[in-house]
């Protein structure tokens, strides 16, 4: 298996690229930004992209879906409650002071415990409302691993203050399903270093009494 999280844009979102060598295929999940180079790694490795997965609808984590699904033919997955956040992405570009990207209604829509990923490295969606509606977080089981996007970070959670967010909600959706997952379940944020479902329930200052 490949994987290679590297941080795009100028706000650093964590994408992350998974790759299966043997059946030549590979997912990209959160393709903010630097679509050049997640597309070159993708080349460089000789894999073909079968899917295209953003965690929300900000602009840091989706801005450069569209480019890469032109560039790859591969379709773009995101939650349909987050379709208002792209009605907005004028507004986004606006507070980051960038050109709006090209975006689209989702090619399909990641539900609640749909399976999507590689054949032989599957993921359930788990959605996770709070940093935005449409939030998700991708449980990849067999490898033990989550893909949290803006919704559990090292030490922190998601802001809540953008429109579509809400505190009683990220709070809910972090105690309901995310420390519902076995301790030693790495996390992987949307922004800033990795960390454990463990480290987070004992050390996450927000977390308390969860």
């Amino acid at each position: 298996m490949i994987l290679e999280t590297f941080p795009v844009g100028p706000l650093r979102c964590n994408c992350t690229l998974m790759g299966d060598e043997e059946a030549g295929e590979a997912i990209v999940i959160d393709p903010g930004d630097d679509i050049g180079r997640i597309e070159g790694r993708l080349t460089e490795l000789g894999l073909k992209l079968k899917q295209i997965l953003v965690t929300h609808a900000h602009i840091d984590h989706i801005g450069g879906a569209m480019k890469l699904k032109r560039l790859t033919g591969a379709p773009i997955f995101y939650n349909e409650d987050d379709l208002p956040q792209i009605g907005m992405m004028d507004m986004q570009a606006g507070w980051l002071g960038m050109a709006t990207p090209e975006t689209a209604p989702p090619d399909g829509n990641l539900s609640e415990g749909l399976t999507v990923g590689l054949a032989r490295y599957p993921a359930q969606v788990l959605h996770t409302p709070g940093h935005t509606e449409g939030s998700v977080c991708l449980h990849f089981a067999p490898l033990k691993m989550v893909i949290a996007g803006d919704t559990l970070f090292a030490g922190s959670i998601g802001r809540t203050d953008l429109p579509g967010g809400n505190t009683h909600k990220i709070i809910d959706s972090i105690g309901t399903r995310l420390l519902a997952l076995p301790d030693e379940t790495r996390v992987l944020p949307g922004h800033g270093p990795a960390t454990t479902i463990g480290a987070e329930r004992y050390s996450n200052p927000f977390l308390r009494g969860l």
